[in-house]
């Protein structure tokens, strides 16, 4: 089983839980992980492809081709792009 904690109002609206438990049958990675559970983070792929999620297993930054395996914990961050000049865009 894997733990999934959600952060951030935009990504917790958009799953509508703030923390979940998954089976998986083996390893797997966070973008598989998501994709095989789109019924409830299906819609965090769009995030993802923006390049808006933070992902971090076990308290370690990580990416999405991350390898997660039973008992870990995925901690799914919002964070929208930073602009040239320093400021943020918060997408709408």
């Amino acid at each position: 089983m894997v733990t999934v904690l959600i952060f951030g109002l935009t990504l917790r609206d958009a799953v509508g839980e703030t923390e979940f438990d998954l089976v998986i049958s083996g390893p797997t990675t966070v973008r598989k992980l998501l994709e095989s559970n789109q019924d409830r983070m299906g819609s965090l792929l769009q995030f993802l492809a923006n390049r808006e999620v933070m992902i971090a297993v076990n308290k370690k930054v990580s990416a999405e081709d991350t390898v997660v395996k039973d008992g870990d914990i995925v901690k799914l961050s919002h964070q929208s792009g930073a602009s040239y000049d320093g400021t943020r865009h918060i997408p709408v």
